[in-house]
C-alpha cells in the first residue's frame, strides 16, 4: 500500500502540475513565525554534539507537505525516470536491485538465492499467499462481517497499521452517541431545519451517568453544522464526526455528509433540549471553554454530580454573572439546575465531583491538572465500585448497569453507536482517516482456542528482553478480529472473493517458511520469472501441505526428489530459531506470525524466538528528512566506509530503546581500526625481538585469562545479540588488556606467543561487525589461509575468576598508591615560594606495603553474622532486625557502647549485603580468594616502576618486626589498619629508611 500511495500521488502531481510538474512556489505565510524562529535559533546555545536543524519550526513543518515527485528528484533520478513511478510495479523493479547492491557493499552475508517480493508480480508467492487464506478460511479463521475500521475516505479503503503515515496502532474508539432533541420553536438560524428532528448529538462513555443532566456543552467560538442523517433526522455536529458518520451508515447520502445550516458554537447557547433519561425535562445548551473539537461531536453532557469538568464548568456559570452576561445565558437557564446524586462511589459518596474538587481545591473549568487528577481518582473507582442510586437499575453495580443502560438507549431509538479514531490516523495518500462500518473480510485473532495456542507459543520462546515479552502479553490481551481485505494496492487476490487484496500485514506471517525453498522455486530470481523445475500453478495446496504440514505425498508432476528435497530443506530451517523486526510489529505483524504458525504448521514447527529492536536515531535526535538529519545506507558507507558504519551501528545500542547512531564514533572507528593495523604490523616485524618461549609470567598468565574471558563473553553477548556489549568484550575490553600488559611487562618485554593469540582472537571476535578490516587483518598481516569468516570461533580455556580479582587487586592498589606517594611528595615538603627545592636525599624512594589477609576484630563478627543470616540460593538476608539483633549479641560482653561499634559496623555491612547479592557467598568469606602477599610479591618489579621507587617489601600487618620497619610512620598501621583487599603503604626516603633499618 505505501508502493501504491505514493505512485498514486505522482499521478495525482502529473495531472496537476504536468509533466515534469511546475508546482506552485510556497507562498511565505508563515514568514512571522520564520522570524521569530530565527530569533530563537540565534538565542539559543547548543551543545556542540547535538544535532540542530538549519530549518526553523515553520519551514521544517512545510517540508514535511513535500511533493512526491521532489522526494524522488531527492534520491537523484531524473525526472523522465520518475515518470515511470506512476507505475506501482516499476518500484518493485527498480529499488529491490539497488537495495541489494547496497547490502552487498556493506558488508552483509546473505543468500542472495532465497530473495523474493511479496506480490502477485512473484506467482510463487501468491500461491504461497493463496494456500495460507484458503486454508484460514476452511478452519474458520477467516470470516465476514460488518466490523469498525480504520478507514482512508481518498484511498476508499481500510487502512491497516503499514499504510498509515501516522497512527500506528490505533484502534476504533465506540462511543454512545445521545440525541438531545431540539424543542420548537427553533430560532433563526435554525428555521431552515424546521419540519425536521434536530438533534444535539453528544459522544459519551459513560451512558450510565445520563441520569444525572443537567445542561449540554458547546464550545462558543467552535463550528458546527446541521448534517442530515436520513430523511427525517438531523445531527448538530462539528464536520469532523459527520464524516465519520457518513461512514457508519448515518448519513442520507452515504460517506457523504450534507451540511444544511453552518453554525458556531454561540448560535446553540440556549436552546431548550429533552434529553435521553435525564430527569429534567427540559435542559439548555450552555458554554464551555475547555471542549475539544477534535474528539467526540463537539456536543458534551453534563452530568455535574459525576464529572469533574463538568461540575467547575456549571459553578462558573452559577457563581460568576459576567460569563454569564459574556455568553448571553439567562439565569433561568441555569440557577434552577441542581447537582442531582445518582451514583454512589466509595470514598465519594453520591456527588463525586462536588467532593473531590472540593478536597483538590480546584478554582474553575480551567484549572486542567487538578481536573485530570480529579478524574483519575473517581472515574475508574466510579466504574468498578460504584452503585446506581436512581433508575431501573438501582442497586446495581455501575459495571453490570453501564451495558444494560447502553442497549436500553440504543433499542429505544434515543441513540445510537458512534466510532472514530482513539488518535489522528494519516494514511500515506495523506488524508485524515476516519472508522468505517464495512463489511469485509475478518481473520478471528483473539478467538478463546486459538488465542491459547498462541499463548502457549510465546511462553515457549525466546524474547530475549521482559520489554518484547511484554508487549507480546499487551498485544494478545487486546487484539481481536483484523481486517485482513482491501480493495486495491499491491499483493495477492483473495482467492474465494477476488475484488479484494489481502492486506499487507496478512500475506507476511507465515514467509519465514517461504525462505527455505525459495531457491528451489524460483532459481535465484526474487521475482520468481525464472525458468524453473517447477511451474508456479504446480504449487498445489495439496504440495504446500505435504512441504510444510507433514501432509501425504501430493499427486503432482514435481518430482518425488524434488518434493523430497524441498521438505528437508523447511526441516533442517524449521521451527527457525530467530526472526529480527522492529518493536513496532510487535502489535500487528509479530503478533499475527505466532498466531498463524499456530494454526497452520504442526507444534513441532511454532516459532522459537522473536528479537525487537528499537529506531534508530542519529546523533541523539530522530531521523528525519524534512529537517536534513538523515542518513540512507549508501551514504553512510560513502562517508565512513562500511566497517566504521558497521561498528558504530554495532555501538549504537540493542534491545528496544532507540540505538543512537553517532557520527564521531563512526570517525572514531576509522582512527581506532587503522592504528590496531600500524600496531599489528609494528609487532609482526618486530617478532625476532619479542619474548619466546611459552607464556611463563604473571603477566602473561593475567593477559592469557582475558584473553579467554574475551571470548566466552562475546560469544554469549553475539548469541543473545548483544552487539555493544560484544563489541565491549570483545575490542574495547580486549585492547585495555593489551595495553595494561604492555605497561606489564617492563624489561622483560611481551611474549611472542601471546601477542600472536591476540592478535589472531581479536580479529576473530570482530569479524561479524567488521568483516572487511577482518580479512585484511588475517591474510595481509596474520598471513593466515583462506577467510576469518570462515575460520571460526576461537577456543579458549576455561577463564580464571579468581586471577582477574587478584590482577584487579593488584592495579588498584597500584593506582591508590600511587596517589598517596603523590600526596605526600606535594603535601608537607612542597617549599615555599623563591626557597630552594628540598634535597635530592629527602625524595620517598622506598616503600613499605602492610597486608593484613583475613578480616578480623568487629568486621569478622559481621562477617559471621552475615553468613548465618544469607541464603545464598536467592541471595537475600534475613530482615534487619535480626540481623541487628544478632549482631548485638555478638558485642555485648566485650563493648559497653554497642550504638558506637554499630556506626561502625552499618556501612560495612551494607557493602557487603550488596556484594554479596551480586557475586554470591563468597563475598562474605574471612579472606580473600588469593593470597595478596603472593601477589604483590610477584609483582615487585611492576610496583617499582610505577611507582618509581627503587625499594618495595610487602610485609604483614601482624609482624613485630616488620611493623617496627615503618619507625616514626607506624602509628598510621593503628590510625588506618589494613585490611583484606585494602593494603596500607608507607613512603619515605632511602637515609630514613636505611637509618632505623
Amino acid at each position: 500500500m505505501p508502493i501504491k500511495a505514493s505512485a498514486d500521488k505522482l499521478a495525482r502531481e502529473i495531472q496537476l502540475y504536468g509533466n515534469p510538474p511546475v508546482f506552485p512556489a510556497a507562498e511565505d505565510d508563515s514568514s512571522a513565525e520564520v522570524a521569530e524562529d530565527s530569533q530563537a535559533d540565534q538565542a539559543a546555545a547548543v551543545a556542540p554534539d547535538k544535532f540542530k536543524s538549519k530549518k526553523s519550526k515553520a519551514a521544517a513543518k512545510t517540508g514535511l507537505q513535500k511533493f512526491q515527485w521532489e522526494i524522488m528528484r531527492g534520491f537523484g533520478l531524473s525526472d523522465e525516470e520518475i515518470a515511470k513511478f506512476q507505475d506501482p510495479s516499476h518500484w518493485l523493479t527498480y529499488f529491490p536491485p539497488l537495495a541489494k547492491e547496497d547490502l552487498k557493499a556493506f558488508g552483509l552475508g546473505c543468500d542472495w538465492r532465497r530473495s523474493f517480493i511479496t506480490t502477485d508480480m512473484n506467482p510463487y508467492y501468491d500461491a504461497f499467499v493463496r494456500w495460507q487464506m484458503r486454508k484460514l478460511k476452511k478452519m474458520g479463521k477467516i470470516v465476514k462481517d460488518m466490523r469498525y475500521t480504520i478507514y482512508s475516505p481518498l484511498d476508499g479503503q481500510p487502512c491497516a497499521d503499514h499504510d498509515r503515515a501516522t497512527g500506528e496502532g490505533v484502534q476504533p474508539q465506540e462511543y454512545v452517541l445521545i440525541k438531545m432533541k431540539v424543542i420548537p420553536p427553533f430560532p433563526p438560524k435554525l428555521k431552515a431545519l424546521e419540519g425536521k428532528n434536530v438533534y444535539l448529538a453528544a459522544a459519551t462513555l459513560r451512558p450510565e451517568t445520563m441520569y444525572g443532566q443537567t445542561n449540554c456543552w458547546v464550545l462558543p467560538d467552535g463550528k458546527y453544522g446541521a448534517f442530515e442523517i436520513n430523511e427525517t433526522d438531523v445531527f448538530i455536529v462539528t464536520a469532523r464526526s459527520a464524516l465519520n458518520l457518513a461512514y457508519q451508515h448515518l448519513s442520507r447520502v452515504p460517506e457523504k455528509p450534507t451540511c444544511l445550516v453552518e453554525l458556531a458554537g454561540n448560535d446553540l447557547i440556549g436552546l431548550p433540549l429533552r434529553s435521553p433519561l435525564s430527569f429534567n425535562e427540559i435542559i439548555y445548551a450552555l458554554p464551555m471553554l475547555t471542549i475539544l473539537t477534535d474528539k467526540g461531536t463537539g456536543i458534551v453532557t453534563s452530568v455535574p454530580s459525576d464529572s469533574p469538568d463538568d461540575y467547575m464548568a456549571l459553578q462558573d456559570l452559577i457563581t460568576k454573572p459576567a460569563l454569564r452576561t459574556k455568553f448571553g445565558v439567562k439565569d433561568e437557564w441555569v440557577l434552577p439546575f441542581n447537582v442531582i446524586s445518582i451514583i454512589n462511589i466509595p470514598e465519594f459518596g453520591d456527588k463525586s465531583a462536588e467532593k473531590v474538587c472540593l478536597d483538590l481545591k480546584i478554582k474553575s473549568q480551567n484549572d486542567k491538572e487538578k481536573l485530570a487528577e480529579a478524574k483519575r481518582m473517581t472515574y475508574l473507582k466510579g466504574f468498578t465500585d460504584g452503585v446506581m442510586i436512581v433508575g431501573e437499575y438501582d442497586g446495581r453495580k455501575v459495571q453490570e448497569a453501564k451495558p444494560l443502560i447502553k442497549n436500553k438507549l440504543l433499542a429505544e431509538g434515543s441513540a445510537v453507536l458512534y466510532s472514530e479514531p482513539e488518535k489522528k490516523v494519516m494514511s500515506r495518500s495523506g488524508d485524515e482517516c476516519v472508522v468505517a462500518l464495512t463489511d469485509q473480510w475478518y481473520i478471528t485473532y483473539g478467538e478463546t482456542e486459538w488465542k491459547q495456542k498462541a499463548v502457549k507459543c510465546l511462553e515457549n520462546m525466546n524474547t530475549f528482553s521482559a520489554e518484547t515479552r511484554n508487549g507480546f502479553e499487551h498485544t494478545l490481551g487486546w487484539l481481536n478480529q483484523w481486517a485482513c481485505s482491501r480493495s486495491f494496492g499491491l499483493g495477492t487476490r483473495i482467492p474465494w472473493d477476488e475484488q479484494f487484496l489481502v492486506e499487507s500485514l496478512s500475506d507476511s506471517t507465515l514467509y519465514m517458511a517461504y525462505y527455505t525453498i525459495a531457491h528451489l522455486l524460483q532459481n535465484g530470481n526474487m521475482y520468481g520469472q525464472e525458468v524453473s523445475s517447477v511451474k508456479p500453478e504446480e504449487m498445489t495446496d495439496e504440495v504446500w501441505e505435504h512441504v510444510f504440514c507433514d501432509g501425504p505425498a501430493p499427486k503432482s508432476d514435481i518430482s518425488p526428489a524434488l518434493l523430497s528435497r524441498m521438505k528437508q530443506e523447511f526441516e533442517y530451517w524449521y521451527p527457525f530459531d530467530i526472526r529480527v523486526s522492529g518493536k513496532d510489529l510487535i502489535q500487528n505483524h509479530l503478533t499475527f506470525s505466532i498466531y498463524n504458525h499456530t494454526a497452520l504448521v504442526p507444534e513441532h514447527h511454532w516459532p522459537r524466538g522473536f528479537r525487537c529492536n528499537g529506531h534508530l536515531m542519529l546523533n541523539s535526535e530522530k531521523m528525519s528528512k524534512s529537517t536534513g538529519n538523515f542518513r540512507t545506507l549508501r551514504q553512510a558507507i560513502e562517508e565512513f566506509s562500511s566497517d566504521a558504519t558497521r561498528f558504530a551501528l554495532a555501538d549504537a545500542g540493542d534491545g528496544m530503546d532507540d540505538a543512537n547512531f553517532v557520527f564521531e564514533t563512526a570517525n572514531a572507528a576509522i582512527l581506532r581500526l587503522t592504528k590496531e593495523i600500524a600496531w599489528m604490523e609494528e609487532v609482526v616485524a618486530a617478532e625476532s625481538s619479542l619474548r619466546s618461549g611459552p607464556p611463563s609470567t604473571y603477566a602473561d598468565n593475567v593477559f592469557a585469562n582475558e584473553i579467554n574471558i574475551a571470548v566466552k563473553e562475546t560469544e554469549k553477548s553475539y548469541n543473545n545479540f548483544m552487539f555493544r556489549d560484544a563489541l565491549k568484550s570483545g575490542f574495547y575490553d580486549l585492547q585495555l588488556a593489551r595495553d595494561e600488559y604492555r605497561l606489564s611487562c617492563g624489561s622483560a618485554g611481551m611474549n611472542r606467543e601471546l601477542l600472536g593469540r591476540f592478535m589472531e582472537v581479536q580479529t576473530r571476535l570482530i569479524t561479524p561487525i567488521c568483516p572487511h578490516y577482518a580479512e585484511h587483518v588475517w591474510q595481509k598481516i596474520l598471513k593466515k589461509e583462506g577467510f576469518a569468516i570462515k575460520a571460526g570461533w576461537p577456543v579458549a580455556g576455561t577463564p580464571d575468576p579468581t586471577l582477574r580479582s587478584a590482577n584487579k587487586y593488584l592495579q588498584d592498589s597500584i593506582v591508590l598508591m600511587r596517589k598517596l606517594l603523590q600526596k605526600q611528595e606535594s603535601g608537607s615538603k612542597k617549599p615555599k615560594k623563591g626557597a630552594a627545592p628540598p634535597p635530592a636525599e629527602s625524595k620517598l624512594t622506598v616503600g613499605l606495603i602492610y597486608v593484613n589477609e583475613h578480616y578480623d576484630g568487629w568486621k569478622e563478627q559481621c562477617l559471621r553474622v552475615l553468613q548465618s543470616n544469607f541464603d545464598s540460593q536467592a541471595r537475600s538476608f534475613a530482615p534487619d532486625e535480626e540481623i541487628n539483633e544478632a549482631l548485638k549479641n555478638c558485642f555485648i560482653d566485650r563493648e559497653t557502647n554497642f550504638k558506637q561499634v554499630q556506626k561502625l559496623c552499618m556501612p560495612f555491612i551494607r557493602f557487603k549485603k550488596d556484594e554479596a547479592r551480586n557475586v554470591g557467598p563468597q563475598a562474605l568469606n574471612l579472606k580473600l580468594p588469593f593470597g595478596e602477599i603472593d601477589v604483590l610479591e610477584e609483582n615487585l618489579e611492576l610496583i617499582r616502576r610505577q611507582l618509581g621507587l627503587e625499594h618495595v617489601e610487602v610485609l604483614s600487618a601482624f609482624d613485630g618486626a616488620a611493623r617496627a620497619k615503618a619507625g616514626r610512620h607506624a602509628p598510621v598501621l593503628d590510625k588506618n589498619p589494613p585490611s583484606p583487599g585494602e593494603p596500607v603503604a608507607i613512603f619515605m626516603s632511602k637515609e630514613e629508611f636505611g637509618a632505623q633499618n
